[in-house]
């Protein structure tokens, strides 16, 4: 008879690295938010506007670019850094209005 296979090790395997890869994706956006968060106390300072919509094309576009050389879908990853750019413009409004997040 054949030996059955552990399906229940495997997948806690893989759970182990994907729990891993979203800790690491987890402090990731908190340094990209730190770092957004002091763009806006900038913008705030020199009177500059929460958004720049050049900016967020070129961003869009470079990450479409990034994850078609890695095999990631395009539309996910745009949809992805959306999310993330209206965040960030609602902090920027916020810091811009009330001085804080």
């Amino acid at each position: 008879m054949a030996e059955q296979p552990n399906h229940e090790a495997q997948l806690t395997a893989y759970r182990e690295s994907i729990d891993n890869i979203d800790a690491a994706l987890v402090f990731m956006l908190a340094e990209r938010f730190k770092i957004t968060k002091a763009v806006g106390f900038y913008k705030r300072e020199h009177d500059l506007p929460p958004a720049d919509p050049g900016r967020e094309k070129a961003q869009i576009e470079r990450l479409r670019s990034l994850a078609k050389s890695a095999n990631l879908d395009p539309e996910f990853s745009e949809k992805f850094l959306q999310f993330i750019i209206r965040e960030v413009i609602q902090h920027h409004e916020r810091i811009r209005e009330k001085g804080e997040i």
